[in-house]
């Protein structure tokens, strides 16, 4: 399976690169243009087996976010640039990952990688996460699709230690143990549902929404 799955990535990332290339040349402008600072933020994750890497997306916060706030976005957070708020509500941030999926850090579908401040954390019944290539989607993406919404805006770093994580942790492991062609082609097929979705669908009036 590993040896399908690595191909489909590199052949699909590429196709994906070639087609999307004038998007992520207008995203790479639009964030030059918004706020000083570079196109991509780079950010240490823990990759497969333990292995650290820089995870690529597009800037989506001003370049003091990690000195003047905590890991975790929170909802209306004011370190968000204008340009950001767009790219993170259509995931449109998440494209340089393409890259990453080339360079074979990650994989299409995969337990989304964390820092290493929770991975350090395992237990080691959640360290087999560790052990699956991470990935641009999960079954914790579908859940949690909206993630600011769910940590708010009081302390999102408790929040998402608190509630968020253990159940994040729990769905990697399904993964995990779980994984196979067929569920990795029912998880791209919800995502992409959930990417098209997003301009039709309204905030509850809370401002949460509930899980996908």
């Amino acid at each position: 399976m590993e040896f399908i799955k690595r191909i489909f990535d590199i052949v699909t990332a590429l196709f994906l690169l070639a087609l999307v290339w004038p998007v992520l040349v207008t995203c790479a402008v639009l964030v030059k243009l918004s706020s000083p600072g570079p196109v991509f933020y780079r950010g240490v994750r823990t990759g497969r087996f333990g292995k650290p890497f820089r995870i690529f997306k597009f800037r989506s916060m001003r370049t003091d976010a990690e000195q003047t706030g905590g890991t975790t976005t929170g909802e209306n957070d004011p370190r968000i640039t204008g340009i950001g708020h767009v790219l993170r509500k259509y995931k449109i941030d998440e494209l340089p990952q393409l890259f990453n999926v080339l360079l074979g850090d990650m994989s299409f579908v995969g337990p989304r990688p964390e820092v290493a401040e929770y991975t350090d954390a395992y237990t080691d019944e959640e360290r087999q996460i560790l052990a699956v290539r991470p990935g641009i989607t999960d079954l914790a993406c579908l859940e949690f699709s909206d993630l600011q919404e769910h940590v708010g805006e009081e302390d999102p770093d408790e929040a998402y230690r608190q509630r968020i994580l253990p159940r994040k942790n729990a769905l990697r492991l399904k993964y995990a143990r779980e994984q196979s062609l067929a569920l990795d082609v029912e998880i791209l097929g919800k995502t992409a549902a959930l990417v098209l979705s997003k301009p039709f669908r309204k905030r509850k009036p809370n401002g949460v929404r509930k899980a996908a």
